[in-house]
């Protein structure tokens, strides 16, 4: 009986390791969404290679892992990609309450995004009843590297998948989009501040505010969008605003509560 009891207690650990080891893995190739070769996937969850190859494979079956391309290596699969589309419907129904509450305070333009590859799909919005307003499609892509949403979404990523995802150099749209090498160097110092600044970069009389929401769900981010003149006018309110509705819903929905910080000092730069 002792023996039945300790070998039913080593598989349920093994099986617990595997998993644990598959989440690794996905966790690894979701910071590098152009893919990864197996040497590579070893060599960052620290694990051996014939190890990584086994669960790969059995990841593959399941769809959650697909072949990068002709060059070899693999990335996240459609399977998870239909999953998290799933849950899209839930961070708009768990959101929507906190955007409207925050639209009716500043009467702008909101925004839930998601990033998908180097652009931004815009999953849910809230367009400002006023004359002068912003208005966008959901399910638009735009992109990441010219926008406020975008660019707090890419600071979650390490510079080499940053540098991987984006062209160099970056395709400007308008005399204030940034070149990669201030890109990167704004990147960096986000982690400093609650959110992040655009003004004019995607288009030219348009700016936007941005503050990341890390959530049960997955990670996203909202956005304030409004004409750039009006948006400076109002940046250090809209930005305390939209840090205090992020908080509110990390706290209701499971992520980790915002850092305070003095925002002038951060909107001085801009």
């Amino acid at each position: 009986m002792e023996l039945r009891t300790e070998s039913a207690s080593c598989g349920k650990t093994g099986g617990i390791q595997v998993i644990a080891r598959a989440a690794a893995i996905m966790r690894a190739l979701a910071q590098h969404p152009q893919g990864l070769s197996l040497a590579a996937i070893a060599s960052e969850v620290k694990l051996p290679r014939s190890t990584v190859q086994r669960i790969i494979h059995a990841l593959v079956d399941e769809l959650l892992v697909e072949q990068a391309g002709p060059a070899g290596g693999v990335r996240l699969g459609p399977a998870l990609g239909q999953l998290l589309n799933r849950t899209e419907s839930d961070i708009i129904t768990l959101t929507r309450p906190y955007f409207q509450k925050l639209s009716q305070q500043i009467q702008e333009t909101l925004c839930l995004c998601s990033l998908s590859g180097d652009k931004v799909y815009v999953i849910d919005r809230l367009v400002a009843e006023r004359e002068l307003r912003v208005v966008f499609p959901i399910g638009v892509y735009t992109p990441a590297y010219a926008t406020a949403v975008g660019k707090i979404l890419l600071s979650e990523l390490p510079e080499s998948s940053v540098r991987s995802l984006l062209p160099d150099p970056l395709l400007s749209f308008t005399p204030k989009t940034l070149t990669l090498d201030k890109l990167l160097a704004q990147l960096k110092q986000v982690p400093k501040a609650q959110f992040t600044l655009d003004y004019d970069e995607f288009i030219e009389g348009v700016g936007s505010c941005a503050v990341l929401l890390n959530t049960y769900l997955g990670m996203y981010a909202m956005a304030v969008v409004a004409p750039s003149t009006r948006l400076k006018q109002h940046a250090t309110a809209i930005a305390a605003k939209l840090v205090q509705c992020k908080q509110e819903i990390e706290r209701a929905i499971g992520g980790q509560l915002g850092r305070n910080e003095n925002f002038d000092s951060r909107l001085a730069e801009h």
